[in-house]
C-alpha cells in the first residue's frame, strides 16, 4: 500500500491573495511615513525653506544626509515635511469625498425623484477627467491647501456616490428592509438602520483608493506647477524643482519619488486586504 499523500498546506495568508508579510510590512511603511509627517520638526535636520547658497546642489553627506537642492535646502528635511501635506492632503479628500457622497448616495438609490437628477449632475462630472478639472479649478483660484484638497475632492465624489447607490439598491430588494416598510418604517430612519450600515464596508475600502489616488494627483498638480507653491515643501514640487538638474542631480527626484511610491503602494496594499476581509464575495471572485 503506498501511504496517504499528504496534501501541501499553502503558506498562512491574511485577508485573500496577499501573504501575510506583504500586509504587515504595509503597515510598517504606512506607520512609519504617518510617524515621520507627525515628528518631522524632532526629525529634520534643518528647517525645510532654510537657504544656503554655498551648498547648492551638494551630495549627500553628514551634514546633508540626501543632499541639497538648487537653493541650497536640506532635501532630507523638506521630505519630511512634505509628507505632512501629503497626508493631510489625502485624508481631507477621502473625507470631504464621503461626506458629500454618502448622503448624495443615499438619497439617489432610495428616492426614484432624487436619482435621476443626481445621477445625471454626477455623469456630468465624471465625463470631465479629474486632472483636467483640477487643473482648471486651481487655475481659476488662489493655489493652497484648501484649493487644492477641493480641486482633487470634486472629481472623486461621483464614484462614492455611484458606489453607496449600488449599495442601497441591493439592499432594499432584501426581505428585511421590505419588511420594515411594511411596517411602516419612516424613510429617515429606514435609511439610517437598515441602508446606511449596508454602505460602511465598502466605503472604507473606497477611502483607502481615494486617499492613495488624492496623494499621487497632488503630487502630478505639484509637478507640473499647478499645485501648492513651493515655499510649502511637498514631494511633487520637491520633484518638480529636482526635474530641471535630473541629468546632474538624480537623487532629487529619485528620493522623493520612492517615498512617494511607498506610501501609495502602502494604501493600495492596506485597501485591497480590507476589500478581501470585509467583502467576501469579492475575494472569491478574485480567486
Amino acid at each position: 500500500m503506498t501511504a496517504p499523500v499528504t496534501p501541501e498546506i499553502p503558506h498562512r495568508r491574511l485577508a485573500g491573495n496577499l501573504p501575510h508579510w506583504t500586509i504587515v510590512l504595509s503597515l510598517l511603511v504606512l506607520a512609519a511615513i504617518v510617524a515621520m509627517a507627525v515628528a518631522a520638526p524632532q526629525l529634520a535636520n534643518f528647517e525645510p525653506t532654510e537657504l544656503n547658497a554655498v551648498m547648492r546642489l551638494q551630495a549627500g553627506s553628514e551634514t546633508y544626509w540626501l543632499g541639497t537642492d538648487s537653493f541650497g535646502r536640506d532635501l532630507y528635511s523638506r521630505i519630511v515635511y512634505g509628507a505632512r501635506v501629503s497626508l493631510l492632503v489625502g485624508a481631507g479628500v477621502a473625507a470631504g469625498a464621503i461626506v458629500i457622497g454618502l448622503p448624495l448616495g443615499l438619497l439617489a438609490g432610495w428616492f426614484r425623484g432624487f436619482d435621476a437628477v443626481i445621477m445625471r449632475v454626477m455623469d456630468g462630472m465624471m465625463a470631465i477627467p479629474g486632472i483636467l478639472l483640477a487643473i482648471a479649478i486651481v487655475a481659476l483660484t488662489k493655489a493652497g491647501l484648501v484649493t487644492v484638497i477641493i480641486a482633487i475632492m470634486l472629481p472623486e465624489i461621483p464614484q462614492v456616490v455611484r458606489l453607496v447607490r449600488s449599495r442601497v439598491l441591493a439592499a432594499r430588494a432584501e426581505s428585511y428592509v421590505e419588511a420594515a416598510q411594511l411596517l411602516g418604517t419612516p424613510a429617515p430612519r429606514l435609511i439610517t438602520r437598515h441602508l446606511l450600515p449596508a454602505t460602511v464596508a465598502p466605503l472604507i475600502v473606497q477611502a483607502t483608493y481615494i486617499y492613495a489616488s488624492a496623494i499621487l494627483t497632488e503630487a502630478a498638480l505639484s509637478f507640473l506647477g499647478v499645485g501648492i507653491g513651493t515655499e510649502i515643501p511637498t514631494w511633487g514640487n520637491i520633484m518638480a524643482e529636482g526635474r530641471l538638474y535630473f541629468a546632474m542631480r538624480p537623487w532629487l527626484v529619485f528620493w522623493p519619488a520612492i517615498v512617494l511610491s511607498l506610501c501609495i503602494l502602502s494604501i493600495n496594499l492596506l485597501g485591497d486586504a480590507l476589500r478581501d476581509r470585509l467583502d467576501p464575495k469579492m475575494k472569491g471572485r478574485d480567486e
